[in-house]
């Protein structure tokens, strides 16, 4: 697969999407960016904005494994994982998988299971493998999370921990529709459901050959010193306890990379950095305010985008990459 092929299967996957999901085409640059670079998104907003619609309509995009995981209060660790079972017919114990192996698993309400069950998908999402009872097993490939939640709830609910939310290249919060946009949400829906008619129009394997593709794209030295510049200053700020470690550093230029490549570039700008510093950098700091605190950690990534100098753009060196 080429860079520019990469636009190609995005815009495939978007625009069959959008046939379900309205006037929601920024972050579904986003989500796509997440999956083509091989990170887990967490969609975190108030009920009935069409979160699970959204991760159901992109399972349904591409010709692959999808699993979906309701988490409640009394879900177990091993409902996630699997477990070994003792065969009586055989006299020994053989495994049976959990959800979790599948290509995309859709964690819905993730923030309603206990701490110990939320943990169970740490090392799903790190490290693309699962270990039970001391057996190591490889998840398949691509493996992608999206993870719900819903912010307002706070009876029976368990916030997720700092080490949970570092888990996730992305925090999206999408918010309601324009007025336009939930007419068209009438009008598409009032007589059919056009989720059930969704068809693939990828397969797993391109996701697969997207993400050893992707990092490819060229990152310029004043564009890497901008993503440093920016991380940095995340952990001097009055108002932050704990700033972007250098893993969401990381995550940056692969995200960065990864939305260059779908818009059909072979070369991140300074605006790749700034479009994605809010939902890769804002649910990695700790605020005053509390770990995560929503609209108090957007707020202060964007005070730092305004603050930190943007470098000036080379156009001679795009242009030879063209």
């Amino acid at each position: 697969m080429e860079l520019t092929d990469i636009a190609v299967l995005a815009q495939k996957v978007k625009t069959n999407i959008e046939k379900v999901v309205v006037g929601k085409g920024a972050e579904l640059d986003l989500l796509l960016t997440a999956l083509i670079c091989g990170g887990h998104v967490l969609l975190d907003d108030v009920p009935g904005t069409g979160k699970t619609v959204t991760a159901k309509s992109l399972a349904k995009s591409i010709d692959c494994r999808f699993k979906r995981i309701q988490f409640t209060p009394d879900l177990l660790p091993t409902d996630i994982t699997g477990l070994n079972v003792f065969n009586q017919k055989e006299f020994s114990f053989e495994f049976r998988e959990g959800p979790a192996f599948t290509n995309i698993l859709l964690a819905d309400e993730l923030n309603r299971a206990t701490p110990r069950t939320q943990s169970a998908l740490l090392e799903c999402m790190e490290e693309a493998q699962i270990t039970v009872d001391g057996v190591t097993r490889k998840l398949a490939d691509p493996f992608f999370v999206i993870a719900t939640q819903n912010p307002v709830e706070t009876s029976g609910t368990f916030p997720l921990p700092e080490a949970q939310l570092d888990r996730f290249l992305m925090r999206l919060r999408p918010g309601y529709p324009e007025e336009e946009g939930e007419l068209a949400i009438l009008d598409r829906f009032i007589q059919d459901d056009p989720l059930s008619e969704l068809e693939p129009v990828a397969s797993g394997s391109d996701i697969s050959e997207a993400r050893r593709t992707y990092n490819k794209v060229h990152v310029s030295e004043p564009v890497r010193r901008y993503i440093v510049a920016l991380t940095r200053e995340t952990r001097i700020q009055e108002d932050v306890s704990l700033g972007v470690s250098p893993r969401g550093m990381l995550w940056m230029l692969r995200a960065s990379q990864a939305l260059a490549a779908i818009s059909g570039r072979k070369y991140v700008l300074p605006d790749d950095v700034k479009r994605l510093a809010v939902p890769v950098f804002s649910h990695r700091i700790i605020s005053r305010s509390g770990v995560g605190a929503g609209d108090k950690a957007e707020e202060i990534i964007k005070r730092i985008i305004a603050r930190v100098p943007v470098p000036s753009e080379d156009p001679e060196s795009e242009r030879l990459l063209e």
